[in-house]
């Protein structure tokens, strides 16, 4: 199947312009990719692309999901479930890597913390 890519400046346009057709966004990078890092898109919402729960998503709005792969992989797998399930998606053409190359907005989220070193952790 093949699956619709929205383009980021189309996007950008997207969150910028009414507020009652957003897109929602998900967030469906793999997870060492999205723990190791400290931004996502405006508004997206984490999901798990291998164990998609849809119960929360509308009908009614389109879905925008998106990665860190610039071959948008793991985004165009979800967005092809979507599809098949009455959705509206597409995947972010450039994934998140081409978002913030071109420094549009993005949303700040805590970066992961290395545990404090125990004593006597040797042995």
């Amino acid at each position: 199947m093949s699956v619709p890519r929205i383009t980021k400046e189309d996007l950008l346009a997207r969150l910028e312009g009414n507020p009652a057709t957003l897109p929602v966004i998900l967030d469906v990078r793999l997870k060492y990719p999205y723990e190791h890092s400290t931004l996502t898109l405006p508004g997206a919402v984490r999901v798990n692309a291998d164990a998609l729960d849809t119960s929360g998503l509308s009908s009614d709005r389109d879905i925008v999901a998106y990665d860190s792969d610039l071959e948008e992989l793991v985004s165009a797998r979800v967005a092809a479930a979507l599809i098949r399930q009455g959705f509206r998606a597409s995947a972010l053409q450039g994934g998140l890597a081409e978002w913030v190359t071109a420094k549009f907005p993005t949303d700040a989220k805590a970066a992961p913390k290395q545990a404090p070193p125990t004593a006597g952790g040797l042995k």
